[in-house]
């Protein structure tokens, strides 16, 4: 049986190369595309499919916040992120808001079709590094680094400031305005206990969570 999927990324050239590979496979058709969340959701009335692909980076809404749409709208529905982050900045958070699976964009081909694979037989992907995580956080003591307390698009914030970005740039990557991004890091340093930008991105660096 064809395993029916959908694609929600906001590059098109990204698309074609993920169709490339997925018709390559044999088993596999993708049945639409999508660029944003309003697509996606059009799509979604019109047909169903059995694995959904979704960037985490998509413009206005992010990744997360489609996928914890999605999930409440469609539990059933195995979700695939596909995201340009490391598995150890974003797929904890992703696996919580109900993805089934995690795959970097830097993966082999043969990796993202092992992925829907699994996906549409109803279990989750989770790599070896991935586990070994899982294993950690599950053994290691209840309490939480700061950077963990925050929402997503705090955390978001945190790391585009913590990569350099200018607040009006961070507002425009997030299809947010000035304003709202300022009231972000003002709450993600308040609940990390931080001063300024200097502190938050020594912080990021410490913990591994900007290249």
């Amino acid at each position: 049986m064809t395993i029916k999927v959908m694609l929600a990324d906001d590059h098109a050239v990204v698309r074609r190369g993920l169709r490339q590979i997925i018709a390559d496979s044999g088993d596999i058709e993708v049945i639409g595309e999508a660029s944003d969340y309003g697509e996606l959701t059009a799509l979604m009335r019109k047909a169903e499919c059995d694995v959904l692909v979704l960037d985490i980076s998509m413009p206005g809404k992010n990744g997360i916040e489609v996928l914890k749409i999605v999930h409440e709208r469609l539990p059933k529905l195995p979700v695939l992120i596909l995201s340009m982050y490391p598995e150890d900045q974003y797929a904890m958070r992703a696996l919580k808001a109900g993805a089934s699976g995690y795959v970097t964009k830097d993966s082999a081909p043969e990796k993202l079709v092992d992925a829907i694979r699994v996906l549409a037989k109803g279990k989750k992907y989770i790599t070896p590094e991935l586990a070994a995580t899982l294993a950690e956080r599950l053994t290691a003591p209840e309490d939480l680094a700061p950077h963990q307390t925050l929402s997503d698009r705090e955390y978001e914030t945190l790391r585009l400031i913590a990569s350099g970005k200018k607040l009006s740039d961070i507002a425009e990557a997030l299809a947010l305005s000035p304003k709202t991004v300022s009231v972000y890091r003002s709450r993600l340093l308040e609940k990390m206990n931080l001063k300024n930008n200097a502190e938050l991105t020594h912080y990021a660096l410490k913990h591994g969570l900007v290249e």
